[in-house]
């Protein structure tokens, strides 16, 4: 299949947005690497900023933002099993405990 002059255009424009925004993510990373925050918050910033950064080159370098149906039904399966798998531990160790609870004298 071959591209129009306009499409390669758009294709190296939104390449280019893209580099520049993982650069300045990149930077912002690594200035918050240098924040005087607890723990937990660094680890939260770096996720947060992680996540964008994933985001952005799967949506533009996978071409992913053409795909919308599919990933929407991908990530609500996901998500279904995900909370399923959560679900059982919660349930298994609330039952052990209501046992528990009945064997004591």
């Amino acid at each position: 299949m071959a591209a129009s002059a306009e499409d390669v255009r758009k294709s190296i424009k939104s390449y280019l947005l893209v580099f520049g925004a993982l650069a300045v993510l990149t930077v912002i990373t690594v200035a918050a690497s240098w924040l005087k925050v607890s723990v937990a918050l660094a680890i939260f910033i770096a996720l947060v900023i992680a996540s964008v950064k994933g985001s952005l080159v799967a949506s533009v370098f996978m071409h992913l933002t053409g795909e919308k149906a599919t990933l929407y039904w991908v990530l609500i399966i996901s998500a279904f099993f995900f909370f399923l798998l959560i679900l059982l531990p919660v349930l298994q160790t609330w039952e052990t405990s209501h046992l528990i609870d009945q064997v004591k004298p």
